[in-house]
């Protein structure tokens, strides 16, 4: 029942998000500086075909009409045509889902393995030089643009050391791809035992996945760290020392209290990693929802750029639903919060 109560409460702010969400992103891409008709007409059309394009398109209707015609197409499913590969802009978004998924989960899961033990040892050892350490890892990592870091990767080990394949997509050129199952070319390969193609997309992972662990990495070090300190200063903890309990149950102690705001740090990391995924996508031509967004955005594909926009606020609400369903079954209290 209480879980219940909580559901309803996030469901009623998650949908005026997400209009607002819509609203905005259909307002500002018609406030652009790209022209949509021009860009489909060709510099040769007459304006007889400019009006019949712009008419076919209801961009001669006002703004708020043209957003109530798009709000009501989305209720019932339909995102519009993709300018571009002239396909439904949900099917191309629903195709390479789970093709950026694969990358994300795989590297900001890997980042999150290895930064949160980390950041948990250098709170427990605060000044030291694996704090010290730590500390300089995680600035080096938030210092490091992300393209350049892809950029470096392919240049030496694909280029100078060639232990990597070349960032051509997800599978090796003469690899004949798996029938697609859940949109993983490693793991549909795994299913249908298809042993080369699992190789080489697996060989194809690394670098990009890399990649992402070491970007999601420095802000998990960082914060877990400092969630870590903060709890090790706090009184139960002092107490517990003051009694005299052995330190390894001080540090379960610490590690309890410190789970729920480090996995919410974490789902907020990887919201937030998702735009910076799409650079790694174009870096490496993962063909992900990533770039396919960038790409949107740079030929000014209007209903592109709305859906992917709008699938990234769905992952988002999706992702921070999760995370607070899991913070109210391991902390009851935050259910009675609004």
């Amino acid at each position: 029942m209480r879980i219940r109560r909580f559901l309803s409460r996030r469901f009623l702010m998650i949908v005026p998000l997400l209009v607002g969400i819509l609203f905005f992103t259909f307002m500002l891409v018609r406030i652009g500086s790209q022209d949509p008709v021009g860009l489909l007409a060709g510099p040769t059309a007459t304006q007889a075909e400019i009006d019949m394009i712009t008419r076919d398109l209801g961009l001669d209707q006002p703004l708020f009409v043209q957003f109530s015609y798009y709000m009501t197409n989305v209720v019932q499913g339909d995102l519009g045509e993709s300018w571009l590969s002239n396909r439904p802009v949900l099917s191309d978004i629903l195709q390479r889902i789970p093709i950026t998924l694969e990358l994300l989960f795989w590297g900001v899961g890997i980042g999150a393995l290895i930064a949160i033990p980390v950041g948990l040892h250098a709170a427990f050892r605060p000044g030291r030089a694996f704090d010290h350490v730590s500390r300089f890892l995680s600035l080096l990592g938030f210092s490091i643009p992300t393209y350049w870091l892809g950029l470096v990767m392919l240049f030496v080990f694909f280029y100078l050391l060639g232990w990597a394949p070349p960032g051509i997509g997800r599978i090796g050129l003469i690899v004949i791809p798996p029938e697609p199952i859940t949109g993983s070319y490693l793991i549909d390969s795994l299913l249908q035992g298809s042993w080369e193609a699992a190789r080489s997309a697996a060989s194809h992972l690394v670098l990009p996945v890399i990649c992402v662990a070491i970007v999601a990495a420095a802000p998990i070090i960082k914060h877990t760290r400092a969630i870590a300190l903060e709890v090790v200063g706090s009184d139960s903890v002092r107490y517990a020392r003051a009694s005299g309990l052995p330190e390894a149950i001080v540090r379960r102690v610490v590690l309890r209290n410190s789970t729920v705001p480090v996995m919410t740090f974490v789902g907020t990391e990887l919201t937030g990693l998702v735009g910076t995924v799409s650079l790694i996508e174009y870096v490496f031509a993962w063909g992900g929802l990533g770039q396919y967004g960038l790409n949107a955005i740079v030929a000014g594909d209007f209903a592109a750029v709305q859906g992917y926009v709008l699938a990234l606020a769905l992952f988002s609400v999706l992702v921070f639903l999760i995370i607070d369903l899991l913070v109210v079954i391991l902390e009851p209290r935050a259910s009675e919060q609004p």
